[in-house]
């Protein structure tokens, strides 16, 4: 892992694309800062409907999935037609809260210097193509992404298809593409697409799954990945 720098003294022109040409980011912990609103509202929908509620490990566990299988995980005794109006639950409670939540301090700093050394940048997670509009509609990201896949329009992770299809749009090859993400589900998938994986630790899940994954580096902080990109491009 490289040291921490002083993120203030890293120059964008510094960051080379020797390695990688696509840079394919997760959302929700790893961009934004939204695990403890996720999870939240996954325990508050689960109380509203008289179900145990998951603690806010269990909760936190399934962000990244696909909202199907994340409800499957978190009230796994809940009958199969009652998972849409779980659902609805959810998406109440996190809509409430989600137009106040910020971007991680220096992300949005971190995707402009990519976007200026030619990466090519997308995004692949577990929310819902409303969810992530809403997320994205902010003066500051557009333009920023060239490409972007939601889990309720492929297979959720940690299947490869978001990766698979985000390359094929973008014509990058698996070894030219990296996926950054703060759960075990995004390494996953990055395995299973034939990519390589940075693990981000201030997300979802903790530093020891993560680096079990065997991940191309695990980092602490934004800029700790500012430093990754400099170090090795």
């Amino acid at each position: 892992m490289p040291p921490a720098v002083n993120p203030t003294l890293i120059d964008p022109a510094a960051m080379h694309r020797e390695r990688y040409d696509l840079i394919v980011f997760d959302w929700d912990g790893t961009l934004m800062d939204s695990t403890a609103a996720i999870a939240g509202a996954i325990q508050a929908a689960c109380r509203e409907m008289g179900l145990p509620v998951p603690s806010r490990e269990n909760a936190s566990y399934v962000i990244g999935l696909g909202l199907d299988d994340a409800l499957r995980h978190a009230a796994p005794d809940l009958p199969h037609a009652d998972y849409p109006r779980l659902a609805a639950c959810y998406r109440k409670h996190y809509f409430a809260l989600d137009q106040e939540l910020t971007l991680f301090d220096g992300a949005l700093d971190l995707l402009h210097e990519l976007k200026s050394a030619g990466y090519s940048l997308a995004v692949a997670t577990g929310k819902s193509r409303i969810g992530l509009s809403r997320a994205m509609d902010r003066p500051e990201l557009r333009g920023l992404f060239d490409a972007t896949r939601t889990a309720d329009e492929t297979f959720s992770k940690p299947h490869p298809a978001m990766l698979q299809e985000l390359m094929a749009e973008l014509c990058s090859l698996p070894e030219r593409t990296l996926m950054i993400g703060d759960t075990t589900h995004d390494l996953e998938m990055a395995g299973n697409a034939g990519c390589d994986a940075v693990a981000v630790s201030y997300g979802a899940h903790g530093a020891a799954m993560l680096d079990r994954l065997r991940p191309v580096a695990l980092v602490h902080s934004v800029p700790e990945l500012r430093a990754f990109f400099q170090a090795r491009g």
